[in-house]
């Protein structure tokens, strides 16, 4: 059976076709990355992108507005002392430049936030239990599962 003349090539045909890819394809590939920079640049712009409003910070303090004064709102009718709410304005919309707690804070210090929060402390609250173990063992008191575990929470937040 007589092979195609195609298939039959040596080595030193293939390092022929090797050098001669080399020679077209690597310039080639060099020059299309070298205009691509600012293909990059240019991506997200153009006439299909999407325009952000600019004044959502202007909307947003409108918003908070309205919520703090239907609270005052609803104190004064109530009979309770209003909210003054240009304080309370201030103090949501800029918590750290007043220095008031945010609301974190507000949780207790072992509530999880998130489920995988929940998930890290189940998991850390196993490790101090198994501490506990050896602590017992070795005739140790134990640790305070609760407070060893927001210890180890905040030792590596």
């Amino acid at each position: 059976m007589a092979g195609s003349g195609i298939l039959a090539v040596g080595a030193t045909e293939l390092s022929v076709v090797l050098v001669l890819l080399l020679v077209v394809v690597v310039p080639v590939a060099a020059v299309a990355f070298a205009r691509s920079g600012k293909a990059y640049s240019e991506i997200g712009k153009g006439q299909f992108a999407v325009d952000f409003d600019e004044g959502k910070e202007t909307v947003h303090q409108d918003e908070v507005r309205q919520l703090v004064e239907a609270k005052a709102y609803r104190q004064a009718q109530r009979g309770e002392q209003p909210v003054d709410v240009d304080a309370e304005v201030e103090r949501l919309l800029n918590p750290d430049e007043t220095g008031s707690e945010t609301e974190e804070s507000h949780l207790p210090p072992h509530a999880p936030e998130d489920p995988e929060m929940a998930q890290i402390r189940s998991e850390i609250r196993e490790v101090v239990l198994a501490k506990n173990e050896s602590r017992e063992r070795r005739g140790e008191p134990p640790l305070d599962v609760e407070a060893e575990v927001d210890r180890m929470l905040a030792e590596f937040s």
